[in-house]
Order: C-alpha cells, then sequence, then structure tokens
C-alpha cells in the first residue's frame, strides 16, 4: 500500500466509507424479506479472517468490500422487526446514521473542555430521559455500554455509601476488614446484577436470594423476614421487568421498609424501567421513583445503537465520589459535568448521541406510543397462542415479554429449533419455573401486526408437525 501521499482523507478513504454507507442502506432495507438467522455460523467461515497477520497491507476500499462480502453471512437479524429474542431493540435508523457522526467525529467523550459537543448532547439526553422515565431530575447520570455495568456503577455506589454510613472510607481502606453490607435479590432475577455484585467485590453467595412469585416478583414477607434479621443498612436490589415475564417487584410496598432499615434500593429496570415513560402503564411500577438508584438500557426499548445504557443515581455526589478517577481533587459539580466523572470509562466514544437523535425525532409522545404498542402485540400474541392445544402462555402479559410452553420440553425445544431454523422469524430459549420455554420479546420499533402473525403462523404450524 503506497503511504507517501497520505492526506486526511484520500480518494481511496472516500470510496471506502462512501462503500460501508451504501451498505448500510441496502442492509437495513432487506430486513423485512431477509433471513433472520445467520446463513453461516462460525466454523463455517472461521477460515475467511483467522489467517495469518498479514505483513502487507491492501486498500481501504478492498477492506470494507471484502467485509461487505464475507461479514454479512454471519450477521444476526438483531434490527429486523422479526426479531423476538433475549430483549434486543432494533437500532433505529436515524440513531444509527447518527452513529456514523459519531465514529467519523471520532471523539473522545470523557472531557467536556475536549469534546465540548459531545458533553453538551449527553448532558440533554441524560435529563430528557430523567424527564421521560419520571425519576428525579436532579439524580446523576452516566451513560454507560449497558445494563450491566449500568447496574454494576450502582451497585459501587451503593456499597460506598452504605459503608461510609458504618464510617468506613473505601478510598483509603479498601474493602479488605470492612463492615458487612447484606445484599439481597429476587430468587428470579437477571444475571446483569448478580455480576455488578461480584464485581463489586461483595460475593454473589453471600447474597440473600429473595423467595418470588409465579410471576417472578419478590415476596415481601420474604423482605421482611430478611430485614428483620438483618444487623447492618442492606443493599436491596429489585427488578423491573422480570426477562421471562416482564413482571414488576412491588416497590410502593418494598421500598418503604428497606429505608426503614437505612438500606439503599437499586432497581435493574434494563428494559422494564420504560415502562414508567407511558402513563397508562406507570402505575405497574408504582413507587420505583422512590429508589436510590436505577439501571436502564437505552440499546433495548429506546432502540439506540449498541451499545448504550444509563447508570441513574439520586444522589448526585455518591455517583460522582463512587466513579470518578480524580481522587481527592474531585470538580465542584457545575450545570456541565465531566462525563467521566459518572462512569468507569476515562475513554469512550459519544454513546450518547443517537440517543439524542432518536428522541429527537420521535419526541415524548412518539416513544410512549412505540412501547404502548409493544405492549398491545405481545397481549395481541399472546390470545392468539393461548387458543391452540396444547401451547401454553406460561406469564401474565403485563409488558412485552411472551413465555411459550408445548405440552412437554422436548416439544417445546422441536418447535423452538424449527421456528429458528426456517429463519422466518427469531424467538428465543429460556426456563420458566422449571419448564423450557419459547420467549418472546416485542421490542423492536419496526415491528407491527404482521410480524406478530407470522411469528404465530410459525409457532403453529411447527407445533402441529412435531
Amino acid at each position: 500500500m503506497e503511504r507517501s501521499k497520505k492526506v486526511p482523507l484520500s480518494e481511496d478513504d472516500c470510496s471506502a466509507m462512501l462503500a460501508a454507507a451504501r451498505e448500510a442502506v441496502t442492509y437495513r432495507a432487506d430486513l423485512k424479506s431477509s433471513s433472520v438467522k445467520p446463513e453461516l455460523r462460525p466454523a463455517d467461515f472461521a477460515s475467511n479472517f483467522s489467517t495469518s497477520l498479514p505483513d502487507k497491507g491492501v486498500s481501504a476500499s478492498s477492506v470494507i468490500e471484502d467485509l461487505i462480502e464475507v461479514a454479512s453471512k454471519g450477521l444476526q437479524g438483531h434490527a429486523s422487526p422479526r426479531f423476538f429474542g433475549y430483549v434486543c431493540g432494533g437500532s433505529m435508523p436515524v440513531g444509527a446514521a447518527a452513529d456514523f457522526l459519531v465514529t467519523a467525529w471520532g471523539q473522545n467523550a470523557a472531557s467536556s473542555w475536549e469534546s465540548p459537543s459531545a458533553a453538551v448532547i449527553e448532558q440533554t439526553v441524560c435529563q430528557w430521559c430523567l424527564e421521560l422515565l419520571g425519576l428525579p431530575l436532579d439524580s446523576g447520570v452516566g451513560i454507560v455500554s449497558g445494563a450491566t455495568v449500568a447496574n454494576t456503577q450502582g451497585i459501587i455506589a451503593a456499597r460506598d455509601t452504605l459503608l461510609k454510613r458504618q464510617g468506613w472510607d473505601v478510598f483509603e481502606n479498601g474493602l479488605f476488614g470492612a463492615p458487612d453490607i447484606t445484599v439481597m435479590i429476587g430468587e428470579d432475577a437477571h444475571s446483569a446484577p448478580m455480576a455488578g455484585i461480584r464485581y463489586a467485590g461483595l460475593g454473589l453467595g453471600s447474597a440473600k436470594r429473595l423467595a418470588t412469585d409465579e410471576q417472578g416478583r419478590i415476596l415481601i414477607e420474604a423482605l421482611r423476614a430478611e430485614l428483620e434479621a438483618c444487623k447492618n443498612p442492606p443493599l436491596v436490589i429489585l427488578q423491573a421487568g422480570q426477562i421471562n415475564t416482564g413482571a414488576f417487584d412491588p416497590f410502593a410496598e418494598a421500598i418503604p421498609i428497606i429505608h426503614d432499615a437505612g438500606g439503599w434500593v437499586h432497581v435493574d429496570g434494563a428494559f422494564g424501567l420504560w415502562a414508567h415513560a407511558v402513563p397508562s402503564l406507570r402505575d405497574r411500577l408504582a413507587g420505583v421513583d422512590s429508589a436510590d438508584s436505577w439501571a436502564v438500557d437505552l440499546h433495548k426499548w429506546l432502540n439506540a445503537p449498541y451499545d448504550a445504557g444509563l447508570c441513574i443515581v439520586r444522589d448526585r455526589n455518591a455517583l460522582v465520589s463512587a466513579m470518578s478517577a480524580r481522587g481527592a481533587y474531585l470538580p465542584e459539580l457545575g450545570e456541565t459535568w465531566e462525563p467521566s466523572d459518572s462512569t468507569l470509562e476515562l475513554s469512550r466514544r459519544a454513546r450518547g448521541v443517537p440517543s439524542y437523535a432518536i428522541i429527537r425525532h420521535l419526541g415524548a409522545d412518539g416513544i410512549r406510543e412505540m412501547i404502548t404498542h409493544h405492549c398491545v402485540l405481545a397481549t395481541y400474541l399472546a390470545d392468539r397462542l393461548s387458543n391452540e392445544p396444547g401451547i401454553e402462555i406460561m406469564n401474565d402479559v403485563v409488558l412485552n415479554q411472551v413465555a411459550i410452553a408445548c405440552e412437554t420440553d422436548e416439544k417445546t425445544n422441536r418447535v423452538l429449533e424449527r421456528v429458528q431454523q426456517k429463519g422466518r422469524v427469531y424467538p428465543s430459549h429460556g426456563v420458566w419455573k422449571g419448564r423450557q420455554i419459547i420467549r418472546v420479546s416485542v421490542i423492536n420499533h419496526a415491528t407491527d401486526q404482521g410480524d406478530i402473525d407470522l411469528l404465530v403462523d410459525e409457532i403453529l404450524d411447527a407445533n402441529r408437525r412435531e
């Protein structure tokens, strides 16, 4: 590759960027009709990439052309309106377009001085989301990669604050010899906050697992019993949106008694917290706004491109104190905060910009309409399938999640495999109350009733053939 005449943007570079943009448009335009499952799995085309380290480079345009030709065969249809697995948002086109700009601008979004546009845009996103989600407007917010990191940050902030209440300075003393923190979490909690407990050094094995009901909600009696036996201020992790059922913990009952015990309440609301933005759904999360911290994804129900999430902490000082790498030289908390003071990352891309574009594009009304529409479609799906002999809906459909089971675990697995192999739609696997399930998440911005009808037809056809 000739390097003697390199300029900031050569003709070759320009061709490569334009080719990538054209392919992006073509790929998105075909999502409705293309297979939702990958054409090839890793072993089938790994040799195209797993070659020896090249000594000589090649043109930028040829690299992009090769990526388009080879990698496209191994792409999962996560952005497809007919992808119903894993609670994945559809990466809305306006957000993807804004993400092009983020990559091209190449900003390190950690510093408001070095990247003022990124900082101000992201601060706006944080304020808009607090308003949308109905959470305290003076909360501290960090834009992170997703709910796993958001949960971890919230748990770290809780850890530091709870230890401080017991006279222990984590900054100076670390965790060795620190007073105990009792952690409580529901038996049916997601793995993300469990990972956060481990990452924060609190020990998942010592966490108290609270009994839950048939929908995965913690039982208040179980919480009361653990609180009565607790000697130190506890950290209690509640859930907004159980991964299989969509259910919500009883916040209005639980949070006051936790606070009475001097505890901190963290809410894993990766997708379910978005329901608090919709007036007609808000009563299902009554009291959630009185928690101390929350984790929520932007790449789920907002349909932002990967990766984007929010760690929200009621006491902004607690978040900044736990996250900032500036030690004793913490900046004053002015109106324009330093993004790096609210996250674990000191260097990162301006991942909040696509969410800004989506909120500007949809407006609050559009976001609420999208969430409501998905919940209506989930109910419609459950109603249609419940009429089929041998198919059981395993959950009360209170949100966008539907848990489906056939007569036996073996048949459930065979039906799911048949549906996935055809690739016209793509639900995912799960286990609920000891049974294998087909789990459906209705969360893509472009999913309509026709997509749900196709999903129903595919499940019914597979069930009748097995």
